[in-house]
């Protein structure tokens, strides 16, 4: 599948690999230093897919004062905006803006909690926004793991009054394009790596494919952590 590179981004959002601050959730069954070690993994394998898929994006990072640190994590060669807004929602609709503004005819927004993220999604996705005002991928957890539009369809709209700490992210937006008679294309769902149990999945699904080789995978191999997790690797 051919991709128009040349008008579209890919907006890719990332917080700093603070201890404490990312995998919360993950950090209380496998300890803070590794589930940083394994965002930083997750952070990584995304940067790799993009750079890949030779896509224009630019890493959105938080705090927003945190962009020498992803510098010299990530690299000079990167384009880093900082992540301005009270709440994810405000968020989005800045980076969303900002990127329109700049011409670009599509934009995707995609999060750093799918390190397996297949690339035909992103391709796909791309290709959806010529015929549909909306594309958005569904995660297993109620939310979403890609949002899009082109230019002259974006809905700021879709970005209020959700809850997003909660499970109904996905439901409460499709709720809203509805609302505004957006044409909506759905993405396979996909998988949030979160939880212990999302990460046993994650093993699981990964344990056979070319997914592997990748940062995240070695990671877990080299600590041993498919062990513990009681899944073969």
């Amino acid at each position: 599948m051919d991709v128009d590179t040349n008008n579209q981004c890919i907006l890719f959002f990332a917080k700093s690999p603070i201890k404490g601050q990312v995998k919360t959730r993950l950090s209380a069954e496998i300890g803070d230093d590794q589930a940083v070690e394994l965002y930083k993994c997750f952070v990584e394998d995304l940067i790799a897919l993009l750079e890949g898929l030779k896509l224009h994006f630019k890493c959105c990072f938080r705090p927003p004062d945190a962009k020498q640190i992803f510098i010299k994590w990530l690299g000079q060669k990167h384009c880093y905006i900082p992540q301005t807004g009270d709440n994810l929602g405000e968020r989005l609709e800045n980076a969303f803006r900002m990127t329109f503004e700049e011409n670009f005819a599509k934009a995707l927004a995609i999060g750093s909690d799918s390190p397996d993220l297949p690339a035909e999604y992103l391709e796909l996705a791309f290709h959806a926004l010529d015929m549909n005002d909306v594309v958005i991928g569904p995660s297993s957890d109620g939310g979403y793991y890609l949002i899009g539009f082109a230019r002259n369809s974006f809905l700021p709209e879709v970005f209020e009054q959700i809850s997003w700490s909660g499970n109904k992210v996905f439901e409460q937006t499709v709720n809203i394009l509805k609302q505004h008679r957006q044409s909506l294309y759905l993405l396979p769902q996909w998988h949030d790596v979160d939880t212990l149990p999302d990460l046993k999945s994650f093993l699981r699904r990964n344990e056979n494919s070319t997914f592997t080789k990748s940062a995240t995978m070695s990671y877990l191999m080299e600590h041993k952590l498919g062990d513990k997790l009681n899944v073969r690797l």
